[in-house]
């Protein structure tokens, strides 16, 4: 009896090693199978599990994000494979194949964001809904931003928020203007979004907006004192605010004011709820973004440019002593050939839109490669607008680039791909032609009232989000102060 016994464990174990053996004999043909179907483009796995995400955060994190990048096309290509955040990724350096990415939004492609990320701009907002939902989103998002709305509705409502945030500091004040600039983003957002423009709710959403940007590319733990609880904490009291405002509206039944595109968006849509403020959440998310990041950094840029800086003022100072209305009027704006210079070079030096983060629906086939269903793919935008082989003396700022003719093509920021700062195909930034104006503004009445000098050495970061280290400490000076002295 115990013989057979022994004789059945015997058989039994000899069955299971036999089929462990096969299983990972067949895991491993599989394996290969599967790479020689995907044919990856050539890269590396780096590290376990981690792979190559700490040399992607220090790049990322740092005045230079195409770093890694750029070490890697030096030893694979411009498409290359590496694993991030426990998953493979394809990363582009490639301008063509980036361009193929962003149209093909929807069809071989959808976006991919963190937990952290879909959990805060939430589920319904146009960054991150997919397919027919998207395309809705994004035409209502577009048609509220059509350019005669710009000019008739938007530009007298933007100087007006200028002279309000701009007007009132004391000679020989210290800032940080990347507070200023932030402060002036959610001012325009919220009053054009939401037609709200009390000083007190201004800035409690400037702070609930920093607690907001920190945690979109946090780790999502939910705990007091983790970045992500801090943001999901700031977005419940952001969407409390844009559902009180929604109240309001429906009670009072009538817009708040003239030209609040809630107001314009209760009466032409039909949204639920949830949707509407996960809709206005994105806007303010995204206008915020981009608005402050590229305000601070031109006048970065434009200080350490002292040449730049007059060309600049000598065209603004040309506007502000030949118009005869109050303001600027759209005519004074496309009169600001160089001023536009300066936003595309600081929006190629310093954009929000490093990377893109996709996702291959299937299998696609791209030259020799094929990337496989699931797999993470990267268009580094960054790198190309910093690509020494497609700009010259990449690293430096220099807007008359753009108005040299081999440029011209180039410069075309909605079908070009060497200059992508809105993204591209279904997915281009809706809000491009309002953040261009709400830019070109601001430094019209930041750089004719004031002089200023830096007081603290600074320098760029990209991660969690673009901003100066240091905040840019600035010593203000009121211009007619400065020139009489």
């Amino acid at each position: 009896m115990r013989e057979n016994i022994s004789e059945t464990w015997l058989v039994m174990i000899t069955v299971i090693l036999a089929t462990a053996i096969f299983a990972k004999v067949i895991q491993v043909l599989l394996r290969k199978e599967y790479r020689s179907k995907s044919r990856l483009p050539p890269g590396r796995r780096g590290l376990p599990l981690i792979g190559d995400s700490i040399n992607w955060y220090n790049a990322v994190a740092s005045s230079h994000p195409p770093q890694f990048v750029e070490k890697m096309v030096q030893r694979y290509g411009k498409i290359f494979s590496c694993s991030l955040f426990g998953k493979w990724a394809v990363v582009s350096a490639d301008p063509i194949f980036n361009r193929f990415v962003m149209q093909n939004e929807n069809k071989l492609f959808k976006s991919s964001y963190p937990k952290s990320f879909r959990d805060l701009v939430g589920k319904d907002g146009v960054i991150t809904v997919q397919g027919e939902q998207q395309r809705k989103l994004h035409g209502i998002a577009s048609n509220m931003m059509r350019l005669e709305k710009l000019k008739f509705h938007f530009m007298n409502d933007i100087q007006k928020v200028m002279l309000q945030t701009l007007s009132n500091f004391n000679n020989n004040q210290v800032i940080l203007l990347q507070d200023v600039c932030r402060k002036v983003a959610i001012n325009l957002m919220v009053n054009q979004l939401l037609g709200v423009s009390s000083e007190s709710q201004i800035n409690e959403m400037v702070q609930l907006f920093s607690d907001f940007v920190d945690g979109c590319l946090s780790i999502p733990i939910n705990i007091q004192g983790f970045a992500y609880h801090t943001a999901m904490k700031a977005r419940e009291k952001i969407i409390g605010k844009i559902n009180k405002t929604i109240e309001v509206y429906r009670k009072n039944g009538a817009p708040m004011v003239d030209n609040g595109v809630l107001g314009r968006l209760l009466e032409e849509e039909s949204l639920p709820d949830d949707a509407i403020a996960d809709f206005i959440i994105n806007l303010l998310f995204a206008g915020n973004e981009t608005t402050t990041k590229t305000m601070l950094f031109a006048v970065y840029f434009l200080t350490q440019c002292p040449r730049a800086m007059k060309q600049l003022l000598d065209e603004q100072d040309s506007l502000k002593n030949d118009s005869g209305e109050e303001g600027l009027t759209w005519q004074d704006y496309k009169a600001m050939p160089f001023t536009q210079c300066v936003i595309d070079e600081t929006l190629r030096l310093g954009g929000i839109a490093i990377w893109l983060m996709r996702e291959a629906k299937q299998d696609i086939q791209y030259q020799d490669f094929v990337i496989p269903k699931g797999c993470f793919v990267v268009p580094f935008l960054s790198a190309v607008h910093l690509d020494e082989n497609v700009y010259n003396a990449a690293l430096s700022f220099n807007p008359w680039r753009w108005m040299e003719p081999e440029n011209e093509e180039k410069r075309n920021w909605r079908t070009s791909p060497f200059y992508a700062p809105f993204g591209g195909g279904a997915r281009f930034c809706p809000g491009a032609e309002l953040a261009r104006l709400q830019i070109a503004l601001f430094l019209h009445y930041f750089v004719t009232t004031y002089r200023w000098t830096q007081i603290k050495e600074d320098n760029m970061s990209f991660f969690p989000s673009a901003r100066l280290v240091n905040g840019f400490e600035i010593r203000l000076t009121r211009r007619e102060e400065h020139e009489t002295n």
